[in-house]
């Protein structure tokens, strides 16, 4: 739920932008003609220094993953540093080579899933999305790779959930993911207006919990939302509390999770595309131990200060109680950049 304190700590690596699908709501904006892809020796030096830092995940999405190819080293260096390690992954790729290849070097593999099949083809701008996912799931099995579902709610769909955990549970997912859409990228145009507002987000929860006493333990239910009636308790792993002295010294996972590295090399907290002004910089410049140093002499008092501007305006009483969090710091970022520039 929060950036720190959490059990896991993660790092998220974009490799590419380059993806088999234009999904209307990538907040990414990547596409099949999209060839960014960034240097191995670079992002294995980061998951060296994210291992050395604290973090405990190393999380691939993209872009589609699969279309790195050096894909299966990253995720055995990560192993080989102690990280566990997840793919986000469209599915259509997962032909039985490319399972094989995953098997033992990832530990969660979460497949989108956007609903029935025509809801799905929708939003993936693709009329046989879902049919070439559904399809290769057996291939995933087969190779005896833990895997999950990731939901996208918008403003629209929360009647979807039903079907997407029966089929959840029907195909064997340990995990299904409700994550808020985030109106960046591709969705920033192709969705606007589609994010769940707080009603919407408030219908979620209790679907939600609907679907967590009839699933039982046949498959873990995430919500990626919380509850204002919890922020007074927790203002600390929200980084809003605001303390005397701010300890510098922690290592870097304790101070900003997740951490996302973008597929231009960028480095910046909790979302992709969060606003640069609070980025700890560029690897192609500087490894990722020598940006945090930089960070947290020059930039991590800005990001607390940010969190904790989010955190008051999020602690104020609403009629719905269910938020995203980490939507609401970005939001604020983007605000506060735009009355300084």
């Amino acid at each position: 739920m929060g950036p720190t304190g959490d059990k896991y700590r993660v790092v998220q690596i974009h490799p590419t932008r380059r993806c088999n699908l234009r999904c209307l709501h990538c907040y990414s904006a990547s596409a099949p003609e999209e060839r960014d892809r960034l240097p191995v020796p670079l992002l294995r030096d980061a998951i060296t220094d994210a291992a050395a830092e604290g973090y405990s995940v190393a999380s691939f999405s993209g872009g589609e993953p699969l279309l790195y190819k050096p894909l299966g080293d990253l995720l055995e260096h990560a192993h080989a540093c102690g990280l566990a390690t997840t793919i986000t992954s469209n599915g259509m790729l997962l032909n039985e080579a490319r399972a094989e290849m995953l098997r033992g070097r990832v530990d969660l593999l979460a497949i989108s899933l956007d609903g029935s099949p025509d809801a799905h083809n929708w939003l993936r701008a693709h009329d046989r999305a879902f049919e070439i996912m559904e399809s290769h799931l057996e291939f995933v099995r087969k190779a005896g790779i833990p895997f999950g579902f990731i939901f996208t709610l918008t403003q629209y769909n929360v009647d979807q959930l039903e079907w997407v955990a029966e089929f959840a549970i029907k195909q064997g997912a340990k995990l299904l993911q409700i994550h808020p859409l985030e109106e960046s990228g591709r969705a920033g145009l192709a969705m606007r207006g589609h994010q769940p507002d707080q009603t919407e987000c408030t219908y979620a929860y209790i679907e939600a919990e609907r679907i967590r006493k009839f699933a039982g333990e046949k498959v873990v239910v995430q919500l990626d939302l919380v509850h204002r009636g919890l922020l007074h308790a927790i203002p600390d792993r929200l980084l809003a509390d605001l303390p005397e002295c701010l300890d510098l010294e922690r290592p870097l996972s304790g101070l900003v999770s997740p951490l996302v590295i973008e597929a231009d090399g960028e480095v910046v907290p909790l979302t992709y595309g969060f606003a640069r002004q609070y980025s700890l910089g560029n690897l192609t410049c500087a490894r990722l131990q020598e940006l945090a140093k930089g960070w947290r002499e020059s930039g991590y008092q800005a990001f607390r200060k940010l969190c904790r501007l989010a955190y008051e305006e999020a602690s104020a009483p609403r009629e719905m109680p269910y938020f995203d969090w980490y939507e609401a710091v970005g939001r604020r970022a983007e605000r506060l950049v735009s009355i300084s520039a």
